[in-house]
């Protein structure tokens, strides 16, 4: 309806039309796109916060892994590596859910991700789809802060 009642005497004003139109329809859409990107952040937090926590109180049950797997486990068990990824993960978890510092973690925390989907690639095929999970939600987030790693890759 305001369009029909507009009338452009110079093509300058059409142009500035133009382009505050395409304006607010890039504001519409980013601000779509930024409800996504909380509700992609926040469930990559529970899900790392929840297998962190998981690693200290062990609500959650672990299934059978091959001998391989469970002696690389039981390697990083006992060398306290896992001690320092699950304290990773739920430092990464609180920080994604009340973003503060998400950018940094979401980068610190792809290194988990991958190594858990090589994890499960080579040692554990079977149980394999909580890691790409994992992988798929830390590439969005990734994706979501690109903005903040502009200066780094300038």
């Amino acid at each position: 309806m305001l369009v029909r009642t507009l009338r452009f005497d110079k093509v300058e004003d059409k142009l500035i039309y133009n382009l505050l139109s395409f304006k607010l329809l890039t504001n519409t859409y980013s601000i779509m796109n930024s409800k996504v990107f909380m509700v992609l952040r926040i469930l990559l937090g529970l899900f790392v916060l929840v297998f962190g926590l998981n690693k200290f109180l062990n609500f959650l049950p672990m299934g059978e892994m091959s001998a391989d797997a469970g002696a690389y486990f039981g390697a990083l068990v006992n060398s306290k590596t896992l001690t320092l990824v699950a304290l990773v993960e739920i430092v990464a978890g609180i920080v994604l859910i009340f973003n503060k510092f998400g950018a940094l973690l979401a980068l610190i925390l792809m290194s988990v991700s991958v190594n858990a989907v090589l994890f499960h690639t080579t040692l554990d095929p079977g149980n394999i789809a909580g890691a790409l999970v994992l992988l798929v939600l830390n590439i969005a987030v990734l994706y979501g802060y690109k903005d903040k790693y502009k200066a780094l890759l300038s």
